[in-house]
């Protein structure tokens, strides 16, 4: 089932999208977060007939409008290893040994056609991040891997937006990034249940999905979800040792290998020291796409 939430004539709704028409919901929940709590494989079809909104006729809003945490992993393992070997460092022998996360602005959330707002230092090196997310659908704790699955709710598209020069600066103080981070998580711009998400599952938690991003119309990054090193289970298995997870709770998988100009720009320059940088501008166009979940699409913009 593929879930939006929405502005429609001047009120805010969510539903469940089918082809290029919505079907309003809020009659069986108050948003998307408590509908995945009630039910994941829910069909319309059983009950009476609902009115079909024309999606060109509402304008899709982030997913949730408020959220209890967010974590970001560090999943690809591609892309960490490209990371540090465009950095003359070796790969880190605990990444096989464990999911690492970051937790980030839960309170910073953008939507599809949403502006990304940065103040100029932000626009030093800005960078997008190619990652897909879970919604966490119930409480738990100590959770075992076979068992994490159940606590999946949906699956959405994560733009992990990143000011790098920021960045660089604060994770020379080894305690993680941070405001080269908190200005924009964006998602959307629909959730899609995990029922349909693991319809391409191939083994093990490794789901076949590909995943693109372009700048202005340009193909930039290309890969797949299948590549993760760490699955989500193994990931919530990590999360919630010691700890209580919660619905709401929202959990990036980290970036695909070749998922930011970080990493396409490392790579390019060690192949030729004269190559040309490329980071994101302002009035540029972002458009991150991921197979069943869709398109999401935000301009970047200059704070007034």
């Amino acid at each position: 089932m593929k879930l939006a939430r929405y502005l429609y004539k001047n009120q805010i709704s969510f539903g469940q999208v089918i082809n290029d028409g919505i079907y309003d919901l809020s009659d069986e929940s108050d948003n998307i977060i408590s509908f995945l709590q009630k039910s994941h494989t829910h069909n319309l079809e059983d009950k009476k007939k609902k009115e079909i909104i024309k999606l060109e006729d509402v304008k899709i809003l982030a997913p949730f409008s408020k959220i209890n945490s967010l974590r970001d992993a560090y999943a690809f393992k591609e892309h960490v290893e490209t990371c540090r070997r465009n950095r003359d460092a070796e790969m880190i022998k605990e990444f096989d040994e464990f999911p690492v996360f970051y937790f980030s602005n839960h309170n910073s959330i953008l939507g599809h056609l949403d502006e990304v707002e940065c103040m100029p230092e932000h626009l030093n090196k800005l960078d997008y991040e190619l990652e897909i997310a879970i919604i966490i659908c119930k409480e738990g704790k100590n959770i075992k891997a076979e068992k994490a699955r159940e606590f999946i709710g949906g699956f959405t598209i994560y733009n992990d937006m990143s000011a790098r020069k920021i960045q660089s600066s604060e994770m020379k103080l080894n305690l993680g990034p941070a405001k080269g981070k908190d200005f924009a998580n964006i998602f959307g711009p629909f959730v899609v249940t995990r029922d349909e998400i693991y319809e391409n599952e191939i083994s093990n938690g490794k789901i076949d999905l590909e995943m693109k991003c372009k700048i202005n119309n340009k193909l930039y990054s290309i890969g797949n979800l299948k590549t993760m090193h760490w699955s989500f289970e193994e990931i919530i298995e990590r999360v919630s040792y010691g700890t209580k997870i919660f619905p709401g709770d929202v959990i990036g998988s980290g970036t695909v290998g070749k998922g930011c100009l970080l990493e396409i720009n490392g790579t390019e320059k060690r192949k030729n020291t004269e190559y040309k940088e490329t980071w994101l501008k302002e009035n540029d166009i972002v458009e991150m796409s991921i197979e069943k979940i869709g398109t999401l699409t935000n301009k970047i913009v200059l704070h007034k």
